[in-house]
């Protein structure tokens, strides 16, 4: 037997054939051939999950990861505060930055010998931030640093960041969330009549970027990020991720971003550089801890429509971290024909709009989860019954209605 028929044969033989509730998968495992990835591919997308180090140790879903899907996100390992090494940084002989590669490294090691591609996230955003990267000498203690001498670690760091990537791991990371959830939510959050909304507090804690370095601190993170792959001469994708743009706030913020961007720089001839290349939706769905909101219709419609929008600003488009949220054990069935709805729409994005736009679809929260505590982060965002595997890893119809979407006609 295959491989991949052996991994789906023994997830499927790991309980009884059916759940009372029916969200258990009662398929053989010759349903899934040809793999998802492949149906998605015709549908103009890769498909992919997340992979954190935990999962790294798990060889079942290692082995559904690089069977199914084609792309895969390290949950926090290449994000700024697990990559600084704020020693490093203090010894470091130009005064930049410096960084620890060894987790991260590891987790593109094995998406390099697996073929699956990477999306990179995030190289600057402003929660969880290491405060110290801010200041004299990598010195919370000190005084903050010169907006000259910020700007230059900022460029130092994403210039190195980009570039240990791709020379240690040539074109594994194909797209680069270069910032991320900049954009707030609340008139709190940003500064009156900012057409971007850009944040200037999260949780009524001040953006470090902002604050230190000003409003402009996302053109310029653009900027050095492009000026790096150029130099690399590498395929590497630029994106603006965010949560809630399937929402018109955000969607009408961002065109205003999108804007500011592909503005910001010009060319030894004077035209406007193209330095963003796409825009990351999250897709998060439904209510955020609660019942509420879940598998509703216009969740679809709203993120076809967002879809259509960046399409229109000759953006490229990545679902970046998606879950269809249900906390709701009996809805179960209703979930995977949810997931279905969902996936007919993403099949059919790219044909209606006559070209590759919808370029990459990543499933976040891809197991159930029970609740430890009633405000567990983990299970509000991702939602309990939300996944594509139950807690244990077993294929739910969820997957089945997802993969049966993608089938050709």
């Amino acid at each position: 037997m295959k491989p991949l028929l052996c991994l789906l044969s023994a997830l499927l033989l790991l309980f009884p054939a059916a759940s009372a509730l029916g969200e258990i998968s009662s398929r053989p495992a010759e349903a899934y051939t040809p793999p998802l990835k492949d149906l998605a591919e015709a549908a103009g997308f890769r498909i992919g999950v997340c992979l954190s180090p935990f999962q790294l140790k798990d060889d079942a879903y290692l082995s559904l990861l690089s069977s199914q899907f084609n792309t895969t996100t390290c949950t926090n390992e290449t994000k700024a505060y697990s990559l600084l090494d704020q020693e490093a940084s203090r010894r470091s002989p130009d005064g930049m930055p410096r960084m620890n590669y060894a987790l991260a490294d590891q987790m593109l090691s094995w998406a390099q010998a697996n073929g699956v591609a990477v999306r990179g996230h995030v190289l600057v955003w402003d929660a969880y931030m290491t405060e110290w990267f801010f200041h004299e000498d990598y010195d919370p203690g000190r005084p903050v640093a010169s907006r000259e001498a910020l700007l230059a670690r900022l460029e130092s760091y994403i210039t190195q960041v980009v570039t240990h990537f791709e020379s240690e791991f040539p074109g594994v990371i194909y797209c680069w969330d270069v910032v991320n959830e900049a954009m707030g939510d609340s008139p709190a959050d940003c500064l009156p009549g900012d057409p971007r909304l850009l944040r200037v507090s999260r949780n009524g804690q001040p953006n470090a970027f902002y604050e230190y370095i000003g409003p402009d601190y996302v053109e310029y993170s653009f900027l050095f990020a492009r000026n790096a792959v150029e130099d690399l001469g590498a395929d590497i994708g630029l994106f603006y991720n965010d949560y809630n743009m399937l929402y018109p706030e955000k969607r009408n913020a961002a065109r205003y971003l999108v804007e500011s961007i592909n503005s910001f720089a010009k060319d030894e001839n004077g035209e406007p550089r193209r330095l963003i290349d796409g825009i990351g939706m999250q897709g998060y769905m439904g209510g955020y801890g609660e019942q509420a909101g879940c598998l509703s219709p216009d969740l679809i419609t709203n993120t076809e429509a967002s879809i259509r929008t960046f399409a229109d600003l000759g953006m490229e488009v990545h679902l970046t971290e998606m879950a269809l949220r249900n906390y709701d054990a009996s809805r179960s069935e209703e979930h995977a024909a949810f997931f279905g709805r969902m996936f007919a729409m993403l099949r059919d994005i790219n044909a209606s709009l006559g070209r590759r736009v919808l370029t990459s679809v990543t499933l976040w929260g891809v197991s159930d989860i029970t609740p430890s505590a009633w405000n567990e982060y983990s299970w509000k965002l991702n939602g309990t019954f939300s996944g594509i595997l139950t807690e244990s890893g077993r294929i739910k119809t969820s997957f089945d209605a997802m993969y049966d979407a993608l089938l050709p006609d």
